[in-house]
């Protein structure tokens, strides 16, 4: 029987996930009398198990052995509903809908059910914008950039592009994480396609205190060079927090150097942002955490006090005040952007969930060896 140690020597680990290279399938995982769950997922053309085994504490090595079982339970259930929407369930629970019908300009996630039960993100905007929220197009967590070979891909106002969904190439429901795969075209007011984006966003079988949602985005120069133009109207990962959370209400916005509030956190460069507040009396927040090898890391932020929190490396004119300094970014014709965020759904604000140790998590994985 084949085993897997983990060496956990620096610091410890808060029930995030673990993978390690592996045959496919689905196991157990077995130490001191417990049995976790392990799914297996593909990446650069490897396979790979990833398990939660709870916290382990700095300076603790584990053993555990690795048995294949098929009939684990589905945990984490993704269903289409055929009509524009895939809702995600954990434990039987709605956690968030992957909204990707043509009615809307670009896909996006809302609901986004955190530590209270109730959506850390704001409600999207009717068509109509019967609810007369400001900026219509921050639709909960989605990807857009406002120049994009001259076209805004961003807003909704007139003459606006789309993101226009094509397929999806896996939905998958497990015990661990459940996952979308998306693939889409970015196209001008007109329908010419721009480019080409491939999406997954994988969702862990955790606590309501504790959610997470890894983020990967890949766009693809597929008709021709690709010219992001420096704007702040941008965010590759953007979300729109719940209107009880923003600055102006209860929220705080706090960065990986110590920056508090817009004022010390817009346009600065920072490894993660935290944007914490309360919601109906409960103290909850949401980090994004950037990865080292995405591009401009660490990468700028365009986060409000109005609610917008978005990771944006391209608007820096603005974010210097400086229009000899500028943010474009070209694509050449054939090659690919590829980016990976963490978003990490808390109970506590930012100091009581200990953003800055879950970012090392993040980056830091405990060390594993198969035995």
């Amino acid at each position: 029987m084949k085993k897997v140690i983990i060496k956990n020597l620096k610091r410890d680990w808060n029930n995030f996930p673990i993978a390690f290279e592996f045959e496919k399938g689905s196991f157990v995982l077995k130490y001191e009398g417990k049995e976790l769950w392990g799914q297996s997922y593909e990446s650069k053309e490897k396979n790979y198990i990833v398990f939660i085994p709870g916290k382990i504490e700095k300076g603790k090595e584990i053993e555990l052995e690795i048995e294949k079982k098929d009939d684990l339970p589905e945990i984490i259930k993704v269903k289409d509903d055929g009509k524009g929407k895939v809702d995600v369930f954990i434990n039987e629970t709605l956690f968030t809908t992957y909204n990707y019908s043509e009615i809307n300009a670009r896909p996006f996630l809302n609901p986004v059910i955190g530590p209270s039960g109730k959506s850390i993100v704001r409600k999207s905007a009717s068509p109509e914008n019967l609810e007369k929220f400001d900026h219509i197009h921050h639709r909960g967590i989605w990807v857009a950039h406002g120049d994009v070979n001259g076209t805004d891909n961003w807003s909704e106002m007139k003459g606006h592009g789309k993101t226009i969904h094509k397929k999806f190439l896996k939905l998958i429901s497990g015990p661990v994480f459940g996952e979308i795969h998306a693939l889409s075209d970015w196209v001008d007011n007109k329908g010419k396609k721009i480019l080409e984006e491939e999406r997954i966003i994988r969702i862990y079988n955790l606590p309501p205190e504790h959610r997470i949602i890894d983020h990967f985005t890949t766009l693809r120069a597929t008709e021709g060079e690709v010219i992001f133009k420096d704007t702040k109207e941008s965010g590759l990962l953007s979300i729109r927090v719940n209107p009880e959370m923003e600055g102006r209400n209860s929220g705080l916005i706090t960065n990986s150097f110590g920056g508090v509030g817009e004022d010390e956190c817009w346009g600065k460069r920072a490894v993660w942002v935290d944007y914490s507040g309360k919601i109906e009396g409960i103290k909850c927040g949401i980090s994004v955490f950037d990865w080292p090898y995405n591009l401009r890391y660490p990468t700028y932020w365009h986060v409000r006090n109005y609610g917008l929190f978005s990771a944006n490396f391209f608007g820096l004119s603005d974010f210097y005040n400086d229009k000899s300094i500028s943010g474009t970014y070209i694509l050449p014709y054939g090659k690919e952007l590829k980016l990976f965020y963490r978003i990490y759904i808390h109970s506590g604000n930012c100091e009581e969930a200990n953003i800055s140790e879950k970012y090392l998590n993040f980056i830091y994985p405990p060390v594993t060896e198969l035995k």
